[in-house]
């Protein structure tokens, strides 16, 4: 079964220097009926303007990954880390017991482009860490890339949880395939124009939730990417 969560229907939140759209309940968006899928809780589209940003503020027992998909972010933590987070950046940041950070788009001139991706831990308290890869195109060009699992598969970052996330840079008419038992579940976030099993149709921010099913193909309609995350039962 393949339920389409249409780009329009998400969450907004519209500053002067934010644009962010929420897949799930988040903030002063609340919607009963969308409040996580599995251990995924947010799953955010964000837009930030050149020279703003998320100044410092706290996280606990949330496994957080941000995807870059344009522009860069500089990130700085309780933890002394001190990065910069840049188109095929994938970061990890375990709040566990308590973590502060913040997130400026150091730009001039251009804006910054990600998803914000909320998982909730296996187990609470965890010491707090942090996890950055680059993950080059031609990885995850019409080829499904893990980029993200529990045990670091294939050099991903590592998540306490169980599930598998996934990147895929799909051209224009190519497709991919994913195989999984009935009893498992996928949720398939766009940045592309999509076609599901030849049944479903994905425009750039629409979403799909997939259960009992033993097959996904994806096929791209236009080049674009997308990220699939995989849940066994």
């Amino acid at each position: 079964m393949i339920s389409v969560r249409k780009s329009d229907s998400r969450g907004q939140t519209q500053t002067d220097w934010l644009k962010s759209f929420h897949s799930f309940s988040f903030g002063d968006y609340y919607d009963p009926d969308q409040r996580g899928f599995g251990h995924l809780r947010v799953i955010n589209e964000d837009w930030i303007e050149p020279s703003h940003g998320f100044g410092k503020h706290p996280h606990r027992d949330m496994e957080i990954i941000t995807y870059m998909i344009e522009g860069e972010l500089a990130h700085e933590d309780s933890l002394g880390n001190q990065f910069r987070i840049r188109r095929g950046d994938i970061q990890r940041m375990s709040a566990g017991t308590g973590i502060v950070h913040s997130e400026m788009n150091p730009s001039s001139d251009e804006k910054a482009h990600l998803l914000q991706i909320w998982i909730l831990p296996d187990h609470k308290d965890m010491v707090p860490g942090y996890e950055q890869i680059s993950v080059p195109e031609a990885e995850k060009t019409n080829r499904l890339k893990l980029i993200a699992s529990r045990d670091g598969a294939e050099k991903s970052v590592r998540v306490s949880q169980n599930i598998s996330v996934y990147a895929c840079l799909l051209e224009a008419g190519k497709s991919v395939s994913f195989q999984m038992e009935s009893s498992h579940k996928l949720w398939v976030q766009s940045l592309t124009e999509l076609e599901l099993n030849g049944e479903a149709s994905l425009a750039s921010g629409d979403a799909a939730s997939v259960t009992q099913e033993t097959l996904l193909t994806i096929k791209s309609i236009q080049s674009g990417e997308f990220l699939l995350f995989h849940q066994p039962a």
